[in-house]
């Protein structure tokens, strides 16, 4: 994840039912037709490369990582894009790849008292209604600050497979077998942990450092495939490498989500006339050889994430121009925009330098058709509250609950709707109960619910974000009772893995 590099639910309660009384109410079927302002990606990477949980224990580790979460579904955020594999290692346990020194200090050194981040960040997400998403860093093979590696670590057991480049070691794309191998070690995560999607970043071929070139001449004038220049050669490697990983993921869990997190620069006009944006910075294409449009027009991802972290007005770089740019040329996926919260609120509006630029960045999404949602860089600036950006999140921006973007590439059909919704008499109060309707395979099953309220004589509206109180893997929801003479209606509906949404059942109440 570069900084602007230019060279370059409610949570349920258990409870024991000690009288059931009738059920209250009638119900009915009603339809839902969701709005655009009612699904948006709103996710927050939470990173373990800049070594901030080094040195922390178990106990500690976990009560930061709950504040956070905490925190950030509090400030309307769906999904959580956690860090596990920075430098070829794991904070999750792998029989391939050796503990992540980010987690311990040390790499090769399992966490003691023993636990898996990621699973335990899987079952923390999940409880509170957000997606997981494992974040790999898929070539990065050691960083600069590394100075040891454990025997099991790949560059220790494979040196043929490295190059090195200003202190990095990177696996080598143009080796088949670096392939292979980084595709084994996600379906390893992906066979073994119930993640929602799997995501890479920005780094593929390294960030152009002056004067220092690439190791990879033998291996190109070895197996050229056909190509007599080394820059499509290189990116016709990192188009091989998507290809098989898209392959790798959807043949194990067709339901995970393969998403991208690219430099903020597709191309500068000045190199491409045709489709280059008015900028002048480092590029994906001819710079990092990842040829980001031509993957997502081919759907070898599911979703793209540019990192757009500069600044309106920046004269190198401006964030007008590229979500415009993005907006344009990027629309046959899912489009979020990856945010840099902290440069979001650094600068001032060019039309009120009494205010930060969060507002006129949020209006710019608004006006792009294409733009499905947000990931905020970094998840700490936001629980840190910086530039009191949190807190307009939860009272304005991000207020209302949001469920993910559709994806009917990989499924469009929504599940039956919940059976036998009734609200339930019990020594804790009322409660809404319902049970899970049938489900064949994963397309079919119910793995969530919506809960909704609207008042009496309140048009029933389901494409109304604000009407949603609750959504929750729980099948039952605790009712706010108070004299028993406010007419209410609650409406459930059920999710999908992918979020396709059943129709509504209805039922009215007295509380």
């Amino acid at each position: 994840m570069r900084f602007n590099k230019l060279f370059v639910n409610t949570v349920a309660v258990a409870f024991t039912i000690s009288l059931i009384l009738t059920g209250c109410g009638s119900t009915k079927t009603v339809k839902t037709t969701s709005s655009p302002q009612k699904r948006e990606f709103r996710g927050a990477w939470i990173q373990a490369v800049n070594g901030q949980f080094i040195g922390m224990s178990t106990q500690q580790m976990q009560k930061t990582l709950s504040y956070q979460l905490d925190e950030l579904w509090k400030d309307g955020v769906n999904a959580i894009i956690f860090q596990v594999r920075p430098e070829c290692d794991a904070l999750y346990k792998s029989s391939i790849e050796p503990w992540s020194r980010f987690l311990t200090g040390q790499q090769g050194l399992a966490p003691n008292p023993y636990w898996d981040p990621l699973q335990w960040m899987i079952d923390e997400c999940h409880k509170r209604g957000m997606e997981l998403h494992a974040w790999i860093n898929p070539y990065r093979a050691k960083t600069k600050t590394t100075n040891e590696l454990a025997p099991n670590h790949i560059a220790a057991r494979r040196r043929d497979l490295i190059f090195e480049y200003d202190g990095l070691y990177l696996l080598n794309p143009g080796i088949p077998e670096t392939r292979d191998y980084i595709c084994r070690v996600v379906d390893d995560i992906v066979a073994r942990y119930d993640v929602d999607g799997l995501h890479i970043d920005d780094y593929f071929y390294p960030y152009p450092v002056a004067g220092v070139s690439i190791d990879d001449d033998r291996q190109f004038a070895t197996n050229r495939m056909g190509m007599k220049n080394k820059g499509d050669w290189r990116r016709e490697n990192v188009n091989l490498f998507v290809r098989q990983l898209n392959k790798t993921i959807h043949d194990r869990k067709p339901w995970v989500k393969f998403g991208v997190s690219p430099f903020g620069i597709y191309r500068n006009k000045k190199n491409d006339a045709r489709v280059g944006s008015e900028t002048n910075g480092t590029q994906n294409y001819d710079d990092l050889y990842a040829d980001v449009l031509l993957w997502v027009n081919n759907g070898w991802v599911d979703y793209c994430v540019p990192q757009i972290y500069w600044e309106i007005g920046n004269k190198a770089a401006d964030y007008k121009t590229l979500i415009n740019w993005w907006n344009n040329y990027s629309s046959k996926r899912p489009l979020f925009i990856g945010e840099d919260v902290e440069r979001t609120v650094k600068y001032a509006d060019l039309t009120n330098p009494n205010a930060n630029q969060m507002a006129a960045k949020y209006k710019l999404h608004s006006q792009m058709k294409n733009v499905n949602g947000t990931v905020l860089w970094y998840a700490k600036a936001v629980v840190d509250n910086v530039g009191n950006y949190g807190t307009l999140l939860r009272s304005n921006y991000w207020r209302n609950r949001a469920l993910q973007p559709a994806m009917p590439f990989i499924d469009g059909k929504a599940p039956q709707k919940p059976k036998k919704v009734k609200m339930v008499k019990t020594d804790d109060g009322p409660m809404l109960f319902w049970t899970e309707p049938k489900g064949d395979g994963w397309k079919d099953k119910a793995t969530r619910y919506v809960v909704y309220r609207f008042e009496n004589g309140e048009k029933i509206d389901l494409g109304d974000a604000s009407k949603i109180v609750s959504m929750t893997t729980k099948t039952f929801y605790r009712l706010p009772y108070k004299t028993g003479k406010n007419k209410v209606t609650y409406v459930v509906t059920a999710l999908d893995r992918m979020s396709n949404e059943s129709d509504g059942v209805a039922v009215k109440v007295k509380l």
